[in-house]
């Protein structure tokens, strides 16, 4: 697994990208997943929606945005991570280092472009469809993660076959 690409996606609460839960691979292909205690100044309008999730749920069981901050550089400083939702995941990250006035470490890639042999429309049916047949739940950031291993590793198994 030494070519193994970083994948990473947040689940968001609303369209600001208030993050909630965060996933991501390490080098040996397992993930790292936790909830995130929303920063205080996330919180200024009383209605916002947390998900799925409870207020009390995210401060208890969740880390600070910091701690995932710290965390995320170990991991992966200076590193390109593929996701399955750039736009909504590069929102998030950018809340999180805005909360800290940092600038982002990390380069995110639409994760289709891994698989320059597959339209985008391919790779999302077969993503899918993979969804579909571990019964996993899509936005659900560890599942998401499960699923684009599970997707790289059929793929490049194809790729070692027809070779």
């Amino acid at each position: 697994m030494d070519d193994l690409p970083g994948f990473i996606t947040v689940e968001t609460a609303d369209q600001d990208g208030l993050p909630l839960s965060i996933a991501w691979t390490l080098r040996d292909g397992s993930v790292k997943h936790t909830l995130i205690q929303p920063d205080s100044d996330w919180l200024d309008d009383e209605m916002i929606s947390l998900g799925s999730y409870s207020m009390e749920e995210l401060a208890t069981m969740g880390v600070s945005p910091l701690d995932v901050i710290q965390e995320l550089e170990q991991d992966h400083f200076n590193a390109t991570l593929y996701t399955a939702g750039i736009a909504d995941d590069e929102a998030a990250l950018s809340r999180l280092f805005d909360t800290y006035g940092m600038d982002p470490f990390i380069e995110l890639a639409p994760a289709e472009s891994l698989y320059p042999e597959l339209s985008v429309g391919e790779w999302s049916q077969a993503r899918r469809e993979l969804f579909a047949e571990l019964g996993l739940e899509p936005m659900r950031p560890e599942d998401e993660i499960q699923v684009m291993l599970a997707l790289h590793q059929r793929m490049r198994l194809d790729d070692d076959n027809e070779t």
